[in-house]
């Protein structure tokens, strides 16, 4: 595999498969560099939020886990309520990755780091910890999967979406753009002190995330449901749903989102 462009943003481990490159890169957490890359086109028993599996067949999928260290030595600390802001970030960064490589439409954020295209999902993100304060970032990126190679009928793939590049340059292209867009979010992050208002990072995800005034339903981590409007993200990243039967404004850590209809107030 030819990566040119990925390869210059620091340390990448490429496999020939893998059960989980989460659990591949949380075997040298310990000792890696920030932004240590593991990655495969053949992922075996790749897993998602709330336990989901991630199986495709082997080459049509990127799947590619980034090392972060919120806290490393050296750097200014994030303080533990802008570490919910890390998984929302990987989500704007690569959001923004797969809308590069698409001639139309634009790709979107659903809360808190699905991307779809069109409504439909091509890529997901997993957040985990790892060893020493670590965070593992995992990604998987659906690239030249055909319509009956699909997972779900709510899911597509970038080359279905008519992505502008092919083969390595494709996998290069989104790869390195994601990676930088990370490395630079969370860089901003930790100069503002973890402070996302102030580092652009809230602004970054708001402007990208499709959740945003749609009628949701959010399954949370206990088995309750939660029927509203989502209407914002707070200062930690959380979302603020407005129940549909009154109240005050719920703000959801956790939770499994699902996009019901567009909330037709005041959009244009």
């Amino acid at each position: 595999m030819e990566l040119p462009r990925s390869t210059g943003s620091g340390g990448l481990i490429v496999l020939a498969s893998a059960g989980s490159t989460n659990d591949e890169l949380s075997l040298i957490a310990a000792e890696a560099p920030e932004f240590t890359v593991v990655l495969t086109l053949d992922q075996r028993a790749g897993r998602g939020r709330l336990g989901r599996s991630w199986i495709a067949p082997p080459g049509r999928t990127l799947a590619a886990s980034v090392l972060l260290r919120p806290l490393a030595p050296g750097q200014a600390p994030l303080p533990p309520d802008a570490m919910g802001w890390l998984p929302l970030l990987a989500g704007a960064a690569m959001t923004a990755a797969v809308s590069s490589v698409l001639p139309a439409p634009e790709a979107r954020l659903k809360w808190p780091n699905d991307v779809l295209i069109d409504g439909r999902k091509v890529s997901g993100l997993l957040t985990e910890l790892a060893p020493g304060g670590a965070v593992l970032v995992g990604s998987g990126v659906n690239l030249f999967l055909t319509a009956d190679e699909l997972p779900t009928p709510t899911a597509t793939s970038l080359v279905l979406a008519g992505a502008t590049a092919d083969g390595d340059e494709l996998i290069d292209l989104v790869l390195s753009r994601y990676l930088a867009g990370l490395r630079d979010l969370v860089r901003d992050l930790r100069d503002a002190g973890g402070n996302a208002m102030a580092s652009g990072g809230h602004a970054a995800v708001t402007a990208l995330c499709d959740t945003l005034g749609r009628s949701v339903r959010v399954e949370l981590p206990g088995g309750d449901a939660l029927l509203g409007t989502a209407v914002g993200i707070d200062p930690t990243g959380r979302l603020q749903v407005r129940p549909e039967n009154g109240g005050a404004l719920v703000a959801v850590a956790a939770g499994d989102v699902v996009h019901l209809r567009p909330w037709l107030a005041e959009r244009g």
